[in-house]
């Protein structure tokens, strides 16, 4: 997601954004990269307007380390109004459907162990993904009938946090990619036989990123324009923490930033489970990520 464009620094490096309430993850990204003036930029795993937390932003060469996080674990806390159902199946839709029925405590805990591991999901109408080359959403936002396929997710943990009140109960989930937390409150309220939609959406980790790490625009608006980048700015290689990493020499280096194949010793390749896909380094600077086949470290993404 990625996007360059001719003025601007080339600053490189992971800004871990708190992303408020009412703003797209496009607007947040543009917002940001105008404050640091940076030249190159991109965000990894959209966040609803209506949904606020960790946007991890890449700058310059971090972009490509995006799809690392695109694919990165998530956690996110929410919290689900019984009783109601809307089309969006958050406060933005239109009510479709009532129910009297509000579960209880062990009613919740017991169906959830069914929504932990590989789980079938189908995707709201309102989501961003293509049909026919249409976003969802806009087809949904036009009267036309959306249907999405069911798709395989993971869940790692769903937990039941507290419930302030007979009509709401607020969870956290750990979860994969491609997890629609719309799609889990809606399939959870059908479970327990009642209806529901999702009042609060808030995303607190991503990868390795969590929202202790997170800064507002407005507390990078406020910072001073020359430091901006240099304080709140995480090394490239913050992203690529679950990666294994290979120590190669500066000739190594040479060959790898051109693009070429090398040859790897028995010591360098002590530990690794090959074939995998590594983090090359010399130093302690980024060089590659790459895969390790037999010998030999074979350059995908060369760090400039």
């Amino acid at each position: 997601m990625g996007r360059d464009r001719k003025k601007g620094k080339a600053i490189t490096g992971w800004l871990i954004l708190d992303k408020p309430l009412g703003m797209t993850s496009t607007q947040a990204l543009g917002k940001a990269r105008w404050l640091l003036d940076a030249k190159k930029a991109g965000h990894a795993g959209t966040l609803d307007p209506l949904a606020s937390g960790v946007l991890p932003l890449a700058f310059g060469e971090a972009t490509k380390t995006i799809s690392f996080m695109m694919d990165a674990g998530k956690t996110y806390e929410f919290t689900i109004c019984w009783g109601v159902s809307t089309t969006t199946l958050d406060t933005e839709g239109e009510v479709i459907a009532r129910s009297d029925k509000r579960p209880n405590k062990a009613s919740i805990l017991a169906i959830l162990p069914s929504f932990t591991g590989n789980i079938e999901q189908i995707p709201p109408a309102f989501s961003a993904i293509k049909l026919d080359g249409k976003r969802a959403y806009d087809l949904a936002r036009a009267g036309e009938q959306v249907v999405l396929k069911a798709r395989t997710v993971r869940i790692d943990a769903l937990t039941l946090l507290d419930q302030p009140d007979m009509d709401h109960a607020r969870f956290e989930v750990y979860c994969g990619k491609g997890t629609y937390v719309r799609s889990l409150a809606r399939d959870i309220a059908a479970t327990l036989g009642t209806e529901a939609h999702v009042v609060r959406l808030r995303r607190t980790l991503v990868g390795p990123f969590d929202q202790s790490q997170a800064i507002s625009l407005e507390a990078l608006d406020n910072m001073d324009a020359q430091t901006r980048a240099h304080t709140v700015l995480a090394p490239l290689a913050s992203a690529l923490a679950g990666i294994p990493t290979l120590t190669i020499s500066a000739e190594q280096a040479q060959d790898v930033r051109h693009g070429r194949k090398i040859q790897l010793t028995q010591q360098q390749i002590k530990g690794l489970e090959v074939p995998a896909t590594i983090y090359a380094h010399h130093n302690d600077e980024p060089i590659a990520i790459g895969m390790v086949e037999d010998t030999h470290f074979k350059p995908s993404r060369v760090f400039n």
